[in-house]
């Protein structure tokens, strides 16, 4: 039957798993780091994902789909109650993490590790967009959580660059619009976009990737990925 039912945008979708969340039918899972329709006959055809959606890739077509079955509904949500294992609507980034790290302290006494952090503001929300700092500047454009995981953070990435942090998933903003203004408007030599590996991370690599697009220059970029047991990825 021909009916309203969702489409999701890959290209647009940022991993961060708000609208398998907010889909009460669980319709819609994460794989690879994106949402899916898990089933036609799972969409109900009413939206609750839509509003959760903060980069638009959610929108409502009419095309050939199986109609919602709420027996099969209910069957899969009481399938995923009985499941031990992270949601399938949960974003991948809530999993706990446990490291029983080696080693212990250090017998030698230890220089005290200089902070390279080169102004202040740092968060990419309070950061002045005409700032004198941005002059010339190499931008390092990190997610919070970086900072955390990688140890040796402010001497591999941070030193000699202009640090901005962010997570638009706890912001609940999209950074692409300021970003974009602190490009366009100073004399930026270069972007660095470090990225947890997880999929909500995605979204602040979209943001800064658009900014470099939006803003019309051609700028030496790339984007280094950190595993959630603080190792580089890429």
């Amino acid at each position: 039957m021909i009916r309203r039912i969702i489409q999701i945008d890959e290209e647009k979708c940022n991993g961060c798993g708000a609208c398998a969340q907010a889909c009460h039918e669980g319709a819609i899972g994460m794989a690879g780091g994106k949402a899916k329709l898990l089933r036609d006959d799972y969409c109900d055809g009413l939206g609750d994902c839509l509003p959760a959606c903060p980069t638009n890739a959610i929108t409502f077509v009419e095309r050939e789909a199986a109609d919602y079955d709420e027996k099969a509904v209910k069957e899969h949500m009481e399938k995923r109650k009985g499941e031990s294992a992270t949601p399938h609507g949960g974003c991948p980034g809530h999993q706990m993490h446990q490291f029983h790290r080696t080693g212990g302290e250090s017998q030698a006494p230890q220089m005290p590790m200089q902070s390279q952090l080169g102004q202040w503001p740092c968060q990419i929300k309070l950061v002045p967009v005409n700032a004198p700092y941005f002059a010339g500047a190499k931008l390092l454009i990190a997610a919070d959580c970086t900072a955390f995981a990688y140890a040796n953070f402010h001497n591999a990435f941070m030193k000699g660059k202009i640090t901005l942090v962010g997570c638009p998933k706890l912001d609940g903003v999209d950074y692409s619009e300021k970003l974009t203004q602190i490009i366009q408007t100073n004399d930026i030599q270069s972007v660095t976009i470090l990225r947890m590996e997880v999929p909500c991370c995605g979204g602040l690599e979209y943001a800064a990737k658009k900014a470099i697009q939006d803003s019309g220059k051609f700028l030496p970029w790339q984007v280094v990925t950190i595993s959630v047991r603080g190792e580089i990825l890429d």
